[in-house]
């Protein structure tokens, strides 16, 4: 094979990780293929996939044999799932999405990139979502994590559907991983699986909310678990995961980009929770329903990247203080955000950075009750989605968006879109209204587009 070139191949080793061991960083990516597992290694860790389903059965690292729920059947470890349904039924069908064909698509010491895919033809209609869907991983030399990333495709004159959901989830060991951090003020020991189920346990208005009544740490005796309270807004959902204490190792799952996810980014999401359960959230109707679960029509074509997101392993010399694994966590992120998009993710369908485009601009609010001049859109979100109504990007779901903050002077700039047709939106805090530019934006590969000033009225 030929030798790939990349000037950022290893973003997850470009920064100094101070709280993690990096021993056997130098050594090159391997991978070994049997009848039932893809094996994939660079040193660090090694990663365990079932073959040819793409479950993640094993993670090993810094001397655990395994991180994922060794109790749990291998199909319940680490999986993407999704749930759907034919157009006009309402009851959803949860699907563990399982490859039916594995096969190597790039492999040298820097770097290996696998695939297993799940195609679909008529004969499984009313049995299978009508997708064609490749989930692939990437290990990378160095890196003490592995990226994952999915193609999902809907072909022409094909059943039409509804999707309801769609993420990847990993289930981490419970007698290690006891303590989960979402933000710098939201983390904590949390309470055993067991704690949720009588007597030890008492549900309350509904099955996710239960009342901790006689929890194995009696410290959270009185406590109401439940998942929902760790919801995030998708514009703060970039890092979150568990500590294991014993030893001190993190699990973290990192979102560069909020591009694939729906809903724009005041959207929430579910996170990490109870299990230990670490979810990377794609597209979902939590929090808002059916209008941000997309239907697919007999005979659209439909192609979406979910992905690529980093499962970031680290650890500490020094036991005393492992919620410092949460610190480097925190950098880890920033330093993927910082190499987004990806240049070693090799599926045609990812855009890399030449082939995007960028547009630039000023937005100012024209109120001339407050003041005779025009306002600078301080702190102004503006993005890019779907061309529709003013609004509209709260329900759009199907496609890519992106999203930035203005400056104090109400400048903007947002970077490494993919190409297509799109509307800009805006909002302004402090002023009521959502703002469309009354224009359809066409971003091409290698465009840099600067907008005049824009204004907009009060009540947009």
């Amino acid at each position: 094979m030929g030798k790939l070139s990349c000037k950022n191949l290893l973003p997850c080793c470009m920064g100094p990780p101070p709280a993690t061991s990096t021993v056997g960083a130098t050594a090159g990516v391997r991978v070994k293929v049997s009848d039932r597992y893809v094996e994939i290694k660079n040193g660090i860790f090694e990663l365990t996939l079932s073959n040819p389903d793409g479950i993640v059965t094993g993670v090993r690292y810094n001397g655990v044999d395994n991180l994922m729920e060794i109790l749990n059947k291998e199909d319940n470890r680490g999986y993407w799932d999704l749930v759907w349904s034919p157009l006009g039924e309402r009851t959803g069908i949860f699907d563990v999405i399982k490859g039916t064909v594995f096969r190597i698509i790039y492999q040298d010491e820097d770097q290996a990139e696998v695939s297993f895919v799940r195609t679909w033809d008529p004969s499984l209609e009313g049995k299978a979502v009508p997708l064609n869907i490749d989930k692939r991983f990437i290990v990378l030399r160095g890196c003490s994590g592995f990226y994952t990333y999915g193609i999902y495709e809907h072909q022409e004159g094909w059943p039409g559907f509804s999707l309801g959901e769609t993420r990847v989830a990993f289930k981490l060991r419970k007698d290690k991983f006891h303590y989960m951090a979402l933000a710098d003020d939201r983390q904590r020991i949390m309470p055993m699986p067991e704690d949720r189920v009588p007597p030890r346990g008492q549900q309350l208005a509904y099955p996710e909310a239960v009342l901790l009544v006689d929890p194995i740490n009696p410290d959270l005796r009185g406590e109401v678990d439940d998942k929902y309270q760790y919801s995030c807004e998708d514009q703060y959902n970039n890092v979150h995961g568990w500590i294991s204490f014993d030893p001190p190792i993190g699990f973290w799952q990192i979102t560069p980009s909020d591009e694939f996810r729906t809903g724009g980014p005041l959207k929430q999401n579910l996170t990490s929770h109870v299990g230990p359960t670490m979810l990377a959230m794609f597209l979902s109707g939590h929090y808002a329903g059916d209008d941000l679960s997309p239907k697919f029509t007999n005979g659209e074509y439909w192609k979406k990247v979910h992905g690529p997101v980093f499962m970031y392993l680290n650890s500490s010399w020094d036991g005393s203080d492992p919620t410092l694994l949460w610190e480097d966590a925190k950098v880890q992120m920033m330093i993927e955000k910082e190499s987004w998009p990806y240049c070693f993710a090799l599926s045609e369908d990812f855009q890399k950075t030449e082939q995007r485009g960028c547009i630039s601009g000023r937005l100012l609010v024209r109120d001339r009750y407050l003041e005779d001049a025009d306002l600078y859109a301080t702190a102004a979100y503006v993005g890019l989605a779907l061309p529709g109504d003013a609004g509209s990007w709260q329900r759009e779901c199907k496609a890519y968006q992106f999203w930035c903050r203005a400056e104090d002077d109400g400048s903007f700039c947002i970077r490494n879109i993919v190409t297509g047709d799109y509307n800009l939106y805006a909002w302004v805090p402090g002023f009521i209204g959502d703002y469309k530019l009354d224009a359809t934006l066409t971003i091409s590969s290698g465009q840099y587009l600067n907008l005049p000033d824009i204004y907009s009225s009060c009540s947009f």
